[in-house]
C-alpha cells in the first residue's frame, strides 16, 4: 500500500490528510487540521501565511513517511520574494478592498471583451491581475522579483524551487487560455513586469523534495483538485465544488469564449489532463459560515433541522451581489436585501438560513442551466462535493431547483483529487480521469437526492430575483 500526503488549504481551514492507494483501495485519514485566520493589519486583510505553513510542517510531521507531498489551496492571491528569495511581507487577503475600482480601470484601457477572449476569465474583482495592478505603486512591488500564488509560495519553502502549477496560474487573469502559459502582450499592457511570472508546469510533474520525499504538483488550485474527485461515471455531469464558495460548471475539452459566455460570467480556467473547467464562481457557504460566527456557531445540524421546517422560498436575495463579499454585519445585509427583494421581516436564525440555503439553490439551478446552454452540453446529474455535500438541507433544494438528481459526495474530493494525481506520477494508479474516477466510485460513498417539489416554485423565484 503506497501512502501521500495531500496538502488542502481551504479558506477557513487546513489540513494534512493521508491517503492510501492501492487496486481496490483509497482511502484518506487527517494527519492534523488547523485553523486558517486572516488578520487585518494596518487597514488590509492578509493571510496569516506563516500560521499556515507552520501548520504545513506539523501535518507532514505527523503524516510520517509518505512516498509523496502535494499542495493545493485557494486561487489568486499571491506572494511576493525579493532578489534574495525572502518573502515581502504578508500574501493579502482576496476579500481586501484594496482592488475596489481597478476592474474598471483595466476595462477601460484594455476592455473586457479583449481580457475574456484572451484568458477566458470571469471578471472578478480578485483576481490576480487585479491585485498586481493595485500593488504597482507599493515598495513591496518594486522590490519584488518572483510573485508566487500560494501553493507554489509552500512549495518553495518546502523545495527551493520556484514554479507556477498551471491549474492555478489559469485563474490569474494573466495565462492565454489558448497557449496555457503567461499571455506576454497583456503582461506588457498591464505595466506588469513579465519576469515577475515563473515558468508554468503541470500536475503530475515534479517540483523537488522536502527532507528526502518527493513534492509533486497537482491540480493545485483546489477546485481542480476537487474535479478530479468527482466519482462521475460518464462526461454528462455537471459539478459543484461546494464550501466557502460555490464553483458549478462542467468539464470540457475546451474552452467556450463566445460573447454569450462572457455576457454570463462563466470562466474558463485549466483542469487536469488539458481538461477546462467552464464554471461559475457563486458566493456559496459563505454567508452562512459569517451569519453562524456572528450567532455564536450554535450547531449546524439544529440549524439546519429548523430550516427545513421554514416555509420555503419565502425570502431570497442575489448571492451574485457583491455586497456579500467581506466579511462583517452578514446578518444585517442578508435581512436588508431580503427586504428590497420583497420578502417579510426575518424572526429568527432558521428563516434567515432557509433564505440563504434557498437563494443558493437557486444560484446552483441558475449556473447549471447556463452552463448547459453556453457549453452545448446536456447532463444527467449534478455532483456535489466539498464540505457542502454534508448539507442535506442543502443537496435537497438544489436537485429540486435544477430539476435534476444529486449525487453529494465525497466530502473530501479535493484531498482525493490531490492524491489521485500522486498517485499516478508514482505510478501506483494507471489511466486518465475516467480510470480514477473509477476507483473513486468503487471506494467513496455517495448519497442520491432524487428531484421533488414545483418547478413552478422556482420559476417564480427566479422571476422575483430577475433572473
Amino acid at each position: 500500500m503506497n501512502k501521500f500526503a495531500a496538502v488542502d488549504l481551504g479558506a477557513s481551514s487546513g489540513r494534512v490528510m493521508v491517503g492510501r492507494v492501492g487496486p481496490s483501495t483509497l482511502d484518506l485519514t487527517a494527519a492534523h487540521r488547523f485553523a486558517n485566520e486572516p488578520v487585518r493589519a494596518g487597514g488590509t486583510l492578509h493571510w496569516d501565511i506563516l500560521a499556515l505553513y507552520r501548520g504545513v510542517l506539523a501535518g507532514l510531521a505527523e503524516a510520517g513517511p509518505v512516498d509523496s507531498i502535494g499542495i493545493d489551496s485557494w486561487a489568486v492571491d499571491y506572494g511576493l520574494l525579493d532578489a534574495s528569495g525572502a518573502l515581502l511581507g504578508n500574501p493579502v487577503h482576496y476579500r481586501d478592498g484594496r482592488t475596489d475600482g481597478v476592474p474598471e480601470r483595466v476595462a477601460g484601457r484594455i476592455g473586457d471583451d479583449k481580457l475574456y477572449e484572451i484568458t477566458g476569465l470571469q471578471k472578478l474583482p480578485f483576481n490576480t491581475a487585479y491585485q498586481l495592478v493595485a500593488a504597482m505603486t507599493t515598495p513591496q512591488y518594486e522590490a519584488a522579483r518572483q510573485m508566487l500564488l500560494i501553493p507554489d509560495l509552500l512549495a518553495y519553502w518546502l523545495t527551493g524551487e520556484v514554479g507556477a502549477e498551471y491549474t492555478n496560474a489559469s485563474t490569474t487573469e494573466l495565462l492565454d487560455v489558448r497557449t496555457r502559459n503567461w499571455s506576454s502582450p497583456l503582461v506588457t499592457e498591464l505595466g506588469i513586469r513579465p519576469s515577475l511570472l515563473p515558468a508554468i508546469r503541470q500536475p503530475g510533474s515534479p517540483i523537488g523534495s522536502f527532507e528526502g520525499t518527493p513534492v509533486v504538483a497537482v491540480g493545485s488550485h483546489d477546485t481542480a483538485s476537487a474535479v478530479v474527485g468527482v466519482p462521475a461515471s460518464s462526461d454528462r455531469f455537471a459539478y459543484i465544488s461546494c464550501g466557502t464558495w460555490s464553483l458549478v460548471g462542467l468539464e470540457l475539452p475546451g474552452p467556450v469564449l463566445t460573447p454569450e459566455s462572457r455576457a454570463a460570467n462563466f470562466t474558463n480556467e485549466g483542469g487536469v489532463d488539458g481538461t477546462i473547467r467552464f464554471l461559475r464562481n457563486v458566493m456559496g457557504l459563505w454567508p452562512l459560515q459569517e451569519a453562524m460566527r456572528e450567532w455564536g456557531s450554535p450547531p449546524i445540524d439544529d440549524l439546519l433541522r429548523s430550516a427545513a421546517l421554514s416555509p420555503p422560498l419565502a425570502h431570497l436575495v442575489d448571492l451574485d451581489d457583491p455586497v456579500f463579499l467581506p466579511p462583517g454585519d452578514m446578518t444585517g445585509r442578508v435581512v436588508r436585501a431580503a427586504g428590497a427583494a420583497g420578502g417579510a421581516p426575518m424572526e429568527s436564525p432558521a428563516v434567515l438560513t432557509r433564505c440563504i440555503l434557498d437563494s443558493l439553490a437557486l444560484a446552483h439551478r441558475r449556473a447549471v442551466r447556463q452552463a448547459q446552454e453556453l457549453a452545448g452540453r446536456e447532463v444527467d446529474a449534478v455532483h456535489i462535493v466539498g464540505g457542502g455535500a454534508r448539507n442535506e438541507l442543502l443537496c435537497q433544494l438544489t436537485a429540486d431547483a435544477c430539476g435534476l438528481p444529486v449525487l453529494a459526495g465525497p466530502v473530501e474530493a479535493t484531498a482525493l483529487g490531490n492524491v489521485l494525481v500522486q498517485a499516478r506520477t508514482a505510478g501506483v494508479v494507471e489511466g486518465d480521469l475516467a480510470a480514477m474516477r473509477s476507483l473513486l466510485r468503487e471506494t467513496q460513498s455517495v448519497v442520491r437526492y432524487a428531484p421533488a417539489g414545483d418547478e413552478g416554485q422556482w420559476r417564480a423565484a427566479e422571476r422575483r430575483l430577475g433572473s
